[in-house]
């Protein structure tokens, strides 16, 4: 008798359980109800999510060709971007590139036949490939940076003509209108890598990561002082005073932060939040697909979990995220995908969910903490709402969300849709000192 009564109480559970499971099925695939699930705004008829649960601002931000006297240039490529508020947004550029349209198709016999350029509905420049210092990927040695961008053998690129380094740190408000431009610092930058401004910090200093420099900077909120310079700039290393190609900073509740370090460095170095150092870790790995905890081929973006402390580290060469405690030790990782993915960088809202972009596939990923992941979205091109070579991206305290590409050369501006899921939006920021 216990025994049947044993079975049917199992099989009780069992088609409850059943039922729940696939309850949360036909719901995430929309068939619980017409037009819920997968979808940025429930219920919606027709259209398509082209940009998730966004809208693009087009015309933001002005174009760098609006100030007096550089009408023939425009933005070089788009390194980073932070949102301090949404009247206040740094952007780094790597210089300007001539101010042109679009050329129209010619021939290219002398390349090939039934070959011409450009090729409709795709980009016809690369910024990353034209901007000063050209194309730096792991193992490029910064001081070969101008070498080649020149050029091998003729046509040479010239200085001026080709692009010039110029207006790299510009700050534009609400409307896209360029308020502040800190020319006053292009030459202390060779390769500006990514912007930030401490969370944690009430006096909003701003922090410059610079991969050709070797080095970090600390300048006051208005751009007018260079408070602190971490690293030794030109010189490269891997100790407390030495970066090789630092990429990208986060920083604990405390104000003690985190290096990734870098292109060709294979660590991430700890400091506190006087600037002195504490520790580091990390080794050089074999690419593509090196398992060991603790290796690293390109560490390009950083996260932190202010909660649990745990950091998050984009070992991009190996396509995984690694994740370890403030001290360095390894708990678990997980791979983002097989070629062609290449994320550029992470991170950690106030949702607790960690958001990547992948260059390779041009969309936005959301994972949450243990590696799973929950959406995705975006689409490759140049047009407005468009991604090619996200390298830097901010949400500001009102959901808006900003991107730096790399390829296309420009900053872009995502307001939420109405109605959407906020789910499918990046979180806003953890916290804000000056909120």
């Amino acid at each position: 008798m216990r025994r049947v009564l044993f079975a049917v109480l199992a099989i009780a559970v069992g088609c409850v359980l059943g039922f729940f499971i696939a309850s949360r099925t036909l719901s995430v695939q929309g068939a619980a109800k017409p037009g819920e699930g997968a979808v940025a705004i429930p219920g919606q008829v027709g259209g398509q999510d082209i940009f998730g649960a966004y809208e693009v601002v087009k015309g933001w931000p002005k174009d760098i060709s609006t100030l007096p006297g550089n009408e023939k240039w425009t933005y070089g490529a788009g390194q980073g971007i932070f949102a301090e508020s949404p009247n206040r947004v740094y952007m780094l550029f790597r210089g300007e590139l001539p101010n042109i349209k679009a050329p129209k198709p010619v021939m290219l016999p002398q390349l090939g036949p039934s070959l011409s350029f450009p090729i409709g509905r795709l980009p016809w420049r690369d910024a990353t490939v034209a901007a000063m210092p050209g194309a730096g990927g792991t193992g490029q040695d910064p001081d070969d940076g101008p070498r080649l961008w020149h050029g091998a053998e003729p046509p040479y690129r010239e200085i001026g003509v080709d692009a010039k380094w110029a207006n790299c740190f510009n700050v534009v408000d609400a409307n896209g209108n360029i308020v502040e431009t800190w020319s006053q610092w292009d030459d202390k930058f060779k390769r500006p890598h990514a912007v930030y401004v401490n969370p944690y910090d009430p006096d909003k200093n701003v922090w410059v990561v610079d991969d050709h420099m070797h080095a970090v900077y600390k300048f006051t909120h208005d751009g007018k002082q260079l408070l602190q310079t971490i690293g030794t700039p030109t010189m490269k290393g891997a100790d407390g005073t030495h970066f090789n190609r630092p990429t990208y900073i986060v920083w604990l509740p405390d104000s003690s932060f985190f290096v990734a370090d870098g292109y060709n460095g294979t660590r991430l170095a700890k400091f506190d939040k006087n600037g002195k150092f504490l520790l580091d870790w990390g080794q050089k790995g074999t690419p593509p697909n090196d398992k060991r905890p603790g290796y690293f081929n390109n560490v390009h973006g950083v996260a932190v979990d202010a909660q649990t402390r745990h950091i998050f580290v984009n070992d991009r060469g190996n396509h995984r995220i690694q994740v370890f405690d403030e001290n360095g030790k390894y708990l678990y990782e997980w791979h983002v995908g097989d070629e062609p993915s290449d994320v550029h960088l992470i991170y950690i809202g106030a949702d607790r969910t960690l958001w990547a972009f992948d260059r390779g596939t041009s969309k936005m990923l959301k994972y949450d903490l243990q590696g799973h992941l929950l959406y995705t979205w975006g689409t490759w091109g140049d047009f407005p709402g468009g991604f090619w070579g996200v390298h830097g991206f901010s949400v500001d305290q009102e959901g808006n969300f900003y991107v730096a590409e790399v390829d296309n050369g420009r900053a872009q501006k995502f307001t939420p849709r109405p109605g959407a899921n906020p789910e499918f939006l990046v979180s806003k920021p953890v916290y804000s000192a000056w909120k």
